[in-house]
C-alpha cells in the first residue's frame, strides 16, 4: 500500500510507530507547503493519504486519486478536509483525536498563567531597566492567580478534560460548556461543572477554548459572546481560530472591555504581519499573547498519533473499518 505524507520524513524517523502497517507501507513524502500538482506526480496513485491538521484536501485532489481508501489527519483537526467529497467516493477520513490532549493543555495552562502574571508586561519592564518599578506597580494593583480564578472551559473533550484535570492541583473553579453534558462521574472526577454557554462567559475570570472548527462552533465567541464577559477577563484559544470572530476581538480589546488574550491558532493560517490579531500586537504588546500553532507539536502527542495513523492503516489493509472516522462512513 502506497502512502502520500504531507509532513516532514524526519518526524516519522523519529517517532514512527512499530506497528506492521509502517513496514508494511510504502511512505511517499512531500512537502505540505507544495502544489496539489507536485503531490500527484509524486504519489497520484497513493492508497492512503496522510496529513497535517492545517493542510487543505480539497474535492479535486480527492477526485484526482483513484485508488484512495484512507485520509488521515495526523492531529485532532479535520476541518481542512472535504468531508463530503471523501464520503461520496467511499473514503474513509480519520483523525487522532486525543493524541496531543497532554501537550496542548499544558500550553493552554502556561497561557492562563502568562495572562494572570502579566508575563508579557514584566519582561519588557525588566529589559527596560524597571525592575524596581514592575514590582511597585504590581504591588499597588495585586493580580488573581489560579487558585482564586474561575476557568470557564468551551469543549469538554479530550483536550478540556486534560485541561480540568491540569487545573485541579491549582485549586481553581472550573466551569465547563459543551454540546452535550458529561455524566456526573466525569464532572465529580474532574471537579467541573457544567455552565449554559452565557452564564459561563459572564461569570469567567478566563475563557479557555477547546472545541473543534465546525458549523456549530464557526464564530461562536462573538461580539455577543465578549460583551458578556467581565472586562477583567481572559481569553485563551489553544483550538481553532474560525471559533472566533477576530474583528469582535479586535474592538473588544481596544475598547478594554477585556483584559488579554493568548492565542495558539488563527484564520485562515499561517498567519502573516497584516492579520489583524497580529497588528493589534504591535499596538497592544502586553494584552496579546501570540503563538505560532505548535501546541501539540510535542513528542508525546507525535508518538501517539503515529500510532493511530498505522492502527488504522492497518485496519484498511486487511479490509476493516478503521477506528477514528469521523466523516460518517
Amino acid at each position: 500500500m502506497k502512502v502520500l505524507v504531507l509532513a516532514p520524513k524526519s518526524r516519522y524517523d523519529a517517532f514512527g510507530s512499530d506497528l506492521p502497517a509502517a513496514k508494511l507501507a510504502e511512505l511517499v513524502f512531500c512537502d505540505r507547503e507544495g502544489t496539489e500538482a507536485e503531490w500527484l506526480a509524486a504519489a497520484g496513485d497513493a492508497d492512503a493519504l496522510f496529513v497535517t491538521p492545517v493542510t487543505p484536501v480539497s474535492a479535486e485532489l480527492i477526485s484526482s486519486m483513484p485508488n484512495l481508501k484512507l485520509i488521515h489527519s495526523e492531529g485532532v483537526g479535520f476541518d481542512r478536509i472535504d468531508l463530503e467529497a471523501a464520503r461520496a467516493r467511499g473514503i474513509y477520513v480519520c483523525n487522532c483525536a486525543g493524541c496531543n490532549a497532554a501537550a496542548v493543555s499544558e500550553l493552554s495552562v502556561t497561557l492562563m498563567g502568562m495572562l494572570l502574571h502579566r508575563v508579557l508586561w514584566g519582561n519588557r519592564m525588566v529589559r527596560a531597566g524597571s525592575q524596581a518599578e514592575a514590582v511597585r506597580l504590581v504591588e499597588r494593583d495585586v493580580p488573581a492567580d489560579l487558585s482564586v480564578s474561575t476557568v470557564g472551559l468551551l469543549g469538554f473533550g479530550a483536550i478540556g478534560q486534560a485541561v480540568a484535570e491540569r487545573l485541579r492541583p491549582f485549586g481553581a473553579t472550573v466551569y465547563y460548556y459543551a454540546p452535550h453534558r458529561r455524566d456526573t462521574e466525569t464532572e465529580t472526577r474532574l471537579n467541573a461543572r457544567y455552565f449554559p454557554l452565557e452564564e459561563l462567559a459572564a461569570v469567567s475570570d478566563i475563557v479557555s477554548l477547546h472545541l473543534p472548527a465546525n458549523d456549530q462552533s464557526r464564530g461562536l465567541v462573538n461580539r455577543e459572546f465578549l460583551a458578556r464577559m467581565k472586562p477583567t477577563a481572559f481569553l485563551v484559544n489553544t483550538a481553532r481560530g474560525a471559533i472566533i470572530d477576530d474583528e469582535a476581538l479586535c474592538n473588544a480589546l481596544r475598547e478594554e472591555r477585556l483584559a488579554g488574550v493568548a492565542l495558539d491558532c488563527y484564520e485562515p493560517e499561517p498567519a502573516g504581519a497584516e492579520h489583524p490579531l497580529v497588528r493589534l500586537a504591535e499596538e497592544l504588546p502586553d494584552r496579546l499573547i501570540l503563538c505560532p500553532h505548535y501546541g501539540g507539536v510535542a513528542q508525546s502527542a507525535f508518538r501517539a498519533a503515529h500510532r493511530m495513523l498505522f492502527e488504522d492503516l492497518e485496519h484498511v489493509l486487511s479490509g476493516r473499518r478503521p477506528k477514528r472516522v469521523v466523516n460518517g462512513l
